[in-house]
Formats: C-alpha cells, structure tokens, sequence
C-alpha cells in the first residue's frame, strides 16, 4: 500500500490477537510484518490453555479408571507416567506452533523471531539492532505471570514453567484462587498429588457466581485438596534433602516438593518503549485503548490481554480482526463485550455467561433464581456422590434470562449453547418452551421450574 514505510503494518507478539490481526490485514492488501520474542502462537497455544486442557484430559483418566469397574471393565496394571503426558502435550504444542508459523507464510506475513520495541511513533527496533518503520503498529504482547515478592520465589515455577517439570510432585503448594490456580489444583490432584491452596483472602474464583464456587469448594476439599485461606506465601526456603519449605503466616510451614504462584496475570509492557510514542500505561501495566483499539499514539494500536480488557483468546481474536478490519478493510467496528461466556476447567468444571446472581441484584433489583441441584447419571452409577448445579438469574420483570451458571461434567461445552441465548436475550418462557433432549445433563436447562 506504502511506499514512504518498510510496512503498512507491524505487529508485536505473535499470540491469538496479533496473528489474527495480521492474517486479516494482509487479506486486505496491507505489506504486514510481525515479531515474537519465544514461540509463534502466544500463551494459549504454547504456555496456556491448549497445554492446561491437554493436562485436564491426562488427568480425568484417574477418575474414569476408577470408575471403570462399575461399567464392567477391569484395567489390569494401572500406572501412570508424568514424562509420557508431559512430552505428549509438548509435542503437540510443537505442532501448533509450526501450524501458526505456517498460517503466517501462506498469508504472506513475513515474520521475526526476535523482540521489537518501538522507537516512536512509526518505528520499531529489532534486538538484533535492524530499524524498521510502518505506517501503523500494533501492540499484541499479551500478559505475563504475576510474581509476588518475597523470600525464595526463585524456587517456585509460574504456569509458564509448569509445563516443563521433570517430575510429578509428590506435594505441590498453589498460591492463589483464581481459575489458573484451581485448574492446577484439580489436575494435581487427580494425578495423586497431595495438592494445598493457599490464598491471601477468603475467596475463591472471584467475579464467578457465588453458588458455583461454594459447590467447587466443597467437592474439592472432598477430593483432597487442602485449602489455606488469609495466608499468603511469606517465605520459600529449599531444605538439604532438596524439598521447599513454605511458610504461610501464623500457620505451621508446609513441606512441598512445587511450589506454583498462579496470583494473576498482568499486561507484558516493560521494555517496550511505549514512551518513545507518548503513550502512558494505565494503573496495572496496561496500554489504555478506545473501543477502536487506540492508543494515545495516533498510529499505534494494542489489542488482547496487553490492553487488560477481558482476558480471553476468543475475545482477543475478536479484536484483531475489528482492528484489521477497521484500519485495512475500510470496515470501522467494534467488539461487543457483553454476555461473554467463561469458564473454569476445574475438577469438577463450571461456566457461566451473563450476570451472577449478585450482580443481577445489584443492577435489576428484582430478579427470579431457578435452580437444579443433582446427581449426574454417571455419577449416580459408578456411586460417586458428587452433585451438579446449574443456575438461570432471571428479570422478574421482562423473564430475560440474565444469567447461567453450570457446574458439573461438560459444564463448559453445555453452557456454550446456552450463552447464544442469553446473548440473544431469551425469556425463561422460551427455556420452558424447548423440549428436553433426555437423557442428558444439559436437559436440566430447561426443567427448572
């Protein structure tokens, strides 16, 4: 498109957001570069949650083994090997990310394998020293692991290490209560893991429907997990026989063999000169954008989790493709964050979309609360005691289905139907309309009454 810059377009970090990004402006006729300082493919496919679902699939085995003998089948020689998992799930990372590098090439953007920061307003730097400029860039580094303070935390492992253990732990200690923290817990756990949750408050899986995370709570301590609440980490010391002591607090120190900090995640911009273009980060890191994904710059935009909007692949995705598309494609639009579904792929998982209960209360005043509180099928015969609960936060007034809230076996695939409708703001009458598919979990959507 330009003659007066070496790009139309260059993009920093190679993730969902900025692949997507560059993919579709290329499509649109724009001369696209792109440079990732690791590994094409950004945290979801190489250190989030592709490799974290893989682990959850490893796990379950545990549970379904277990259960296996109650559908007539005997497994002679259980065992499990942590190496074997772990590899396979590298591998396949592998594959992804030569599949994304691929994605890049045929769309003919050309693609550095280095970090670039910018240098002003139209120009970046490459750490092997080459000066690039382009007529727009954008921002699409994501966010990276939150590390508290404190004495040791050079003997604990974030998720982006994680992946990487040479061994199972016989103890893991998880600081924090958010879904990275209590994914790991779940999958620790079912690979026989003596598995503690400690959290500096009294909470878990905050912003998510206070139902589910008392159900989560209850069946998890059920299975095992032991969780240490008001005390955050203050101390890891590496012991002579090469165990970690983890003190906590008042609380007696608890001998672990991990030590994994999952306390959040926060916009990766420093170091990336920013300032170079007049921009000034907000409170937590993040590159401040409108609805159109600019900055303060006027050639710069940021999109995904670097902006700390809602930190999502699909949303990311989302937002690369508006700003191709609203730059390049001479197509301005925006990304519509409401009614965008979540989920926690815990052991057992739970998902929601919509407002919660409390916040439904806080917004609408009077709203209706249908729930179903049972035991699934498959539980039910291997004799398993664990029970599901699903939620819809109703308007009294209008019957909008404001919310729904699931937990219990394939919570997550199941609440992806029933996020369409509330984004399409059905009524609880249209739910009791719509005939059950028996004999299903999902059919409990539409039998509360």
């Amino acid at each position: 498109m330009t003659d007066t810059y070496d790009y139309d377009l260059f993009v920093i970090g190679a993730g969902s957001g900025g692949v997507r990004a560059s993919r579709i402006a290329s499509g649109h006729g724009a001369k696209v570069a792109i440079a990732e300082e690791y590994r094409v493919g950004g945290t979801c496919v190489i250190r989030g949650c592709v490799p974290k679902k893989l682990l959850v699939y490893g796990s379950h085995f545990a549970e379904e083994l277990q259960d296996a003998a109650h559908y007539g089948w005997t497994v002679e020689g259980m065992r499990f090997d942590w190496n074997t998992l772990r590899d396979t799930v590298l591998r396949d990372v592998d594959r992804l990310n030569a599949a994304y590098t691929q994605t890049l090439e045929s769309n003919r953007v050309e693609h550095f394998l280095e970090r670039a920061t910018i240098t002003g307003p139209n120009s970046v730097r490459l750490a092997g020293g080459r000066e690039i400029t382009a007529k727009v860039i954008l921002v699409a580094v994501g966010a990276w692991p939150v590390k508290p303070e404190f004495p040791g935390m050079e003997h604990c492992i974030t998720s982006n290490e994680v992946f990487h253990l040479p061994e199972l732990p016989r103890r893991i200690v998880i600081q924090g209560a958010g879904y990275i923290a209590l994914e790991f817990a779940g999958i620790f756990n079912a690979l026989g893991c003596e598995v503690t949750v400690v959290n500096r408050s009294d909470q878990i899986l905050r912003g998510y429907d206070e139902s589910l995370r008392d159900r989560l709570l209850q069946i998890t301590m059920a299975r095992g997990i032991v969780y240490r609440f008001n005390c955050p980490i203050q101390s890891v010391e590496k012991q002579a026989n090469g165990s970690l002591k983890v003190s906590i607090g008042k609380a007696d120190p608890i001998e672990a063999d991990a030590v994994l900090i999952a306390t959040g995640r926060k916009p990766k911009t420093e170091g990336l000169g920013l300032e170079n273009a007049g921009i000034t980060l907000g409170a937590k890191g993040e590159i401040p954008v409108d609805a159109y994904n600019r900055t303060a710059c006027p050639s710069i935009y940021a999109v995904g989790d670097v902006t700390d909007r809602v930190q999502l692949t699909p949303v990311a995705i989302r937002e690369g493709h508006a700003f191709a598309d609203t730059v390049f494609g001479n197509n301005p639009r925006t990304v519509d964050y409401t009614c965008i579904p979540s989920a926690v792929f815990s052991q057992p998982p739970l998902a929601g979309v919509g407002l919660t209960e409390g916040q439904a209360r806080n917004a609408y005043g009077n709203v209706k609360v249908y729930t179903s509180d049972f035991r699934p099928m498959k539980n039910v015969f291997a004799g398993r005691m664990e029970r599901g609960l699903y939620k819809l936060v109703v308007d009294a007034n209008t019957d909008r289905v404001l919310g729904v809230h699931l937990i219990g076996p394939e919570a997550p695939e199941i609440l992806q139907a029933a996020a369409i409708a509330v984004k399409a703001g059905l009524t609880k009458a249209d739910f009791d309309a719509t005939v059950a598919l028996h004999p299903s979990m999902a059919e409990e959507l539409v039998l509360m009454r």
